[in-house]
């Protein structure tokens, strides 16, 4: 089945938009602000938490966002960041979007705007985005560019019928992923509230010293810790195919637990072991997950792994430690921290027999969270493979 085409820009309710940028002092506040950061993390925007930009009513009628509004990467480090699609949906209060992206808003009259995000994800839309970005560099896509990519336009009642058959895929994993958040909260509130707040079991009894328990003490992540810091990619040679080992250059994928590897190496020097700790020492430091399997660390990563096998306890505090403390270093090109900074840096350590009760809890907790990780990446091969034919019209809907 052949579909007709159109212009991008006929289905547009009203001309595409750029986002905003704003000095520093207008940041910390106010209304929801879509960065990068959840552009490439998440395919769906709308509930998540996420910094927050001092707006007027004005500036909102012009650059906030709405259900269906489509965003693009509008330049990106990462060829991959240019022109990538992600789509608003689930918006529960003011958003608006930065400048490095593009705001396409549909008209839900004429098209399906979900229909179009998947397009955009199959490999034919992604084939137009990649006609259109430019820059050494930076790479980036312009508006100009993007209204006038020719795009599929089958009829309406077909394009409402290929996003039911795609969106239940998305709604289990979507379900899954809000489960994995849970379970994510109810650890790290675990922590705190016997970490932080010391109300672990016995701490009426215990005798405080020094402002801590008996038995606990501060001490760096050294002592505590093997810590290997990562390489640059200059000196890897490493592609999108072949034989070795999944090649990660830093935690992009910071939304979820797990990280996921799109590049391989053959020459391996520094490597990360399944179940390390994996933590961006360039900006932003302090992303932390996990890798699944073992991988080649790129610069942007270090990979921590307890002397004493409490990694799930290791996993809570460093998380604790970093998104508390925010530290980044002196790098003088990108926030950095380099391995004796990192090593440096002090956590509180609890007494044996409560690092031990904490980990197999939480270890429990992370494997329900793996499970839920592995399903949802059945779901989203079995999607991405069924995609493409969706797309082209090969199956009838």
């Amino acid at each position: 089945m052949s579909w007709s085409e159109t212009r991008f820009e006929s289905l547009y309710a009203e001309p595409s938009r750029n986002g905003v940028y704003k000095p520093k002092e207008h940041h910390g506040r106010g209304t929801k602000i879509v960065n990068m950061g959840e552009l490439f993390a998440y395919e769906f925007i709308g509930q998540q938490e996420m910094s927050r930009l001092e707006m007027s009513d004005h500036e909102l009628e012009k650059s906030g966002l709405q259900d269906g509004d489509l965003l693009f990467g509008r330049r990106s480090l990462v060829e991959a960041g240019a022109g990538k699609c992600s789509i608003v949906e689930g918006v529960d209060e003011p958003m608006t979007f930065e400048s490095s992206m593009i705001r396409a808003r549909l008209d839900p009259s004429r098209c399906e705007p979900r229909f179009y995000y998947y397009w955009f994800r199959s490999p034919q839309g992604r084939g137009r985005i990649r006609s259109i970005v430019s820059g050494t560099n930076v790479k980036g896509i312009r508006g100009s560019d993007l209204k006038n990519l020719p795009v599929v336009q089958p009829d309406f009642s077909t394009q409402c019928r290929v996003v039911e058959t795609l969106r239940a895929y998305d709604d289990l994993i979507e379900n899954n992923r809000r489960r994995i958040a849970l379970l994510e909260e109810a650890a790290r509130l675990l922590y705190r509230e016997w970490f932080v707040h010391l109300r672990f079991p016995g701490h009426e009894h215990a005798r405080i010293i020094d402002g801590l328990p008996k038995g606990w003490e501060r001490r760096r992540l050294i002592d505590l810790a093997d810590v290997a810091m990562g390489q640059s990619p200059k000196s890897q040679f490493y592609n999108d195919s072949g034989d070795g080992l999944p090649f990660h250059q830093g935690v992009t994928d910071y939304g979820f637990r797990f990280v996921s590897h799109r590049k391989y190496s053959t020459k391996v020097t520094k490597i990360a072991e399944a179940g390390d700790i994996l933590l961006s020492v360039r900006a932003p430091v302090g992303r932390i997950n996990i890798t699944p399997d073992k991988i080649v660390l790129g610069r942007g990563l270090s990979a921590i792994r307890s002397r004493t096998g409490e990694q799930s306890f290791l996993f809570y505090a460093l998380r604790n430690h970093f998104y508390a403390e925010d530290i980044i270093g002196s790098g003088a090109i990108y926030a950095a921290t380099n391995k004796k900074e990192l090593e440096s840096q002090e956590l509180l350590v609890p007494s044996n027999v409560l690092q031990k009760e904490f980990d197999a809890a939480a270890s429990t907790i992370d494997e329900q969270i793996a499970n839920l990780t592995t399903q949802n990446e059945k779901l989203a091969q079995a999607r991405d493979l069924l995609l493409p034919r969706l797309m082209n019209g090969e199956i009838a809907v």
